[in-house]
C-alpha cells in the first residue's frame, strides 16, 4: 500500500511553478528558483526562513528596495477611485506623473508617452524616430540589451537574440562598443583617438547620413557588463546626431532613476538626447509601467499630424500611482544622493578585494550599476567564461554562482561577470555583508588563476 509523501509548503509552490509556468531565459528542467515568501528593503526570504541579501535590486529594477508601503498605499488608493481608462482619456495621477517627470529629465524634454515596459518603449522609440525623421536605419552597440520583443531584441547586440535570428527587424546596423578594457583597437583610455567613435562616423558615411533616423545608446551601460564610456563619448556620439540631423535615443531602461546616482544615465555625462526610453526604476518595479520622453520638437511636430503609437495599457492609472509615488521616495529619502555615495564606498571596498583575489580583472560601476570581471589571467585578460559561453564553459562561474546562493546572495551571474547593483536604499553595513559573500565565492575563481 504507497503512502503519500509529505512535502513542504516551499516544496509545493516551486512544483506548481516548475509545472505550470515557464521561466525566461532558461531550460526547464533542472533549475532550483527561489520560493519568495516575502522582502523588506534589501532581503529576500523564503518559506523556509532563509534569507537572501538582493544585491541585483530584482533585475536592477527595485530601486527604492522592497516592501515600501507607501507604493502600497499609493496603488490602493487609485484602485478605489478607477482602475482603468482608455488612454484617450485622462486621469489626474497621469498628468502629474508626466508633470513630475518634466521637472527630472533633462532641459527639453517635456512629454512622454507611457508604455507598458522597458521593451515597448524602444520599440515605441524606433517607430517615433522614422515616423518623425522620415528615415529607416538604427545604429546600435553590439554590447548592448534593449528588450525581448522582436524590434528591441533586434536593436540589441546581445545574443540572446540569436535563437530568434532568422525574424529580426530590418534596418538596423550595429556599432563596436567603447569596451576600454577590451579595446577592438587595441589602444589605451589614456592615449587612443576615440577610434570607437570615428567608427560609428564611418558606418554613417558607409550607411548614408540620410538614411539614418537614430542611434541608439544606453545611457550606462548594464547586462552587458556595464562597460563604461570614455568621458567624452556621449558627447561625440551626440555632435555627430548633430552634424548629421540624426536623433539620440537614451536607453534608460535600467540606468533611469538614480541607478547612477542621478536621475538619468545620461546626465552623467552631460548629454541630452532627443528621446529617453525608460522603465524598471520608474516603478521601482512595483508594477509595470515604461515611458517614452521626447524633445520638444518632435512632441510638435505631431500637433497637426497623427501620432501613429497606442498601446491599451498606456497610462495605466494604477502604474502611475505607483510610479508617481516612487518618485517622491527618490526625493524625500535622498535615495540619488545615496547611491553616489555608497557606489564610492564600494568602488573602494572592490578595491582592497582586488588584493586579495587574482581573479578579478576588473571591477565597472556608476553609482550602483557595477560589475566585477573574473578573469584567468590578469595580464592576458583571458575570461573566466567567454562571451556568450555555452554551457560546458560556465561551468566555474556556475559554481561561484551556487556558492552566492548558498551563502545567501541573490545577484545576477552571467558569462565571468558578477553584478553589484542593490537597491539605492543600502547602508555600508549592507554592503560590506554583500561583498563579504562575494568574496568568499570568488575564493572558487582564483583556483583556476594561471
Amino acid at each position: 500500500m504507497s503512502q503519500a509523501v509529505s512535502i513542504s509548503e516551499s516544496q509545493e509552490i516551486i512544483r506548481d511553478n516548475m509545472d505550470y509556468t515557464l521561466f525566461s531565459w532558461s531550460k526547464q528542467k533542472g533549475i532550483a528558483p527561489i520560493a519568495v515568501k516575502s522582502a523588506q528593503g534589501v532581503y529576500l526570504y523564503d518559506y523556509d526562513g532563509k534569507r537572501y541579501l538582493d544585491f541585483s535590486s530584482g533585475l536592477m529594477n527595485v530601486n527604492v528596495g522592497h516592501g515600501n508601503q507607501r507604493i502600497t498605499q499609493a496603488v490602493m488608493e487609485q484602485m478605489q477611485q478607477v482602475s482603468y481608462v482608455t488612454p484617450s482619456c485622462v486621469t489626474k495621477v497621469r498628468g502629474e506623473l508626466g508633470k513630475k517627470l518634466a521637472s527630472v529629465t533633462p532641459p527639453g524634454l517635456t512629454k512622454t508617452l507611457f508604455t507598458v515596459c522597458g521593451a515597448s518603449a524602444i520599440e515605441n522609440a524606433i517607430k517615433l524616430a522614422r515616423l518623425y525623421t522620415g528615415r529607416h536605419k538604427i545604429i546600435a552597440r553590439y554590447r548592448a540589451f534593449h528588450g525581448a520583443s522582436y524590434g528591441a531584441m533586434t536593436a540589441g547586440g546581445d545574443p540572446r537574440k540569436l535563437p530568434s535570428d532568422a525574424q529580426q527587424v530590418p534596418n538596423v546596423i550595429h556599432v563596436e562598443d567603447p569596451y576600454c578594457y577590451r579595446c577592438p583597437w587595441g589602444k589605451e583610455i589614456t592615449s587612443c583617438s576615440r577610434e570607437c567613435v570615428s567608427h560609428i562616423e564611418r558606418v554613417i558615411e558607409f550607411e548614408g547620413p540620410g538614411s539614418i533616423a537614430a542611434i541608439l545608446m544606453e545611457g550606462e551601460s548594464g547586462t552587458s557588463g556595464c562597460i563604461k564610456y570614455p568621458p567624452d563619448y556621449l558627447q561625440k556620439v551626440r555632435a555627430l546626431c548633430d552634424k548629421h540631423n540624426i536623433l539620440l535615443i537614451a536607453d534608460e531602461v535600467m540606468s533611469g532613476f538614480g541607478r547612477t546616482g542621478k536621475w538619468f544615465g545620461v546626465d552623467y555625462h552631460g548629454v541630452v538626447p532627443d528621446m529617453i526610453a525608460t522603465a524598471k526604476g520608474l516603478t521601482a518595479g512595483y508594477l509595470p509601467l515604461g515611458a517614452l520622453i521626447v524633445s520638444d520638437a518632435i512632441a510638435d511636430h505631431f500637433n497637426d499630424r497623427v501620432l501613429w503609437l497606442g498601446l491599451t495599457y498606456s497610462a495605466h492609472p494604477v502604474s502611475c500611482a505607483a510610479a508617481l509615488e516612487t518618485l517622491k521616495i527618490y526625493e524625500d529619502e535622498n535615495l540619488l544622493e545615496n547611491a553616489t555615495n555608497m557606489g564610492h564606498y564600494l568602488d573602494q571596498q572592490v578595491e582592497l578585494l582586488k588584493e586579495k583575489h587574482p581573479s578579478i580583472g576588473d571591477f565597472r560601476n556608476t553609482g550602483l550599476l557595477g560589475c566585477i570581471e573574473l578573469v584567468k589571467n590578469r595580464s592576458t585578460k583571458e575570461p573566466m567564461a567567454p562571451y556568450n559561453a555555452k554551457p560546458e564553459e560556465m561551468a566555474i562561474m556556475n559554481k561561484v554562482a551556487a556558492k552566492l546562493k548558498e551563502l545567501g546572495l541573490y545577484t545576477f551571474v552571467r558569462w565571468n561577470y558578477i553584478f553589484i547593483a542593490p537597491p539605492l536604499s543600502i547602508t555600508k553595513a549592507e554592503v560590506d555583508e554583500g561583498l563579504a559573500m562575494i568574496s568568499e565565492a570568488i575564493k572558487i575563481a582564483d583556483e583556476f588563476v594561471n
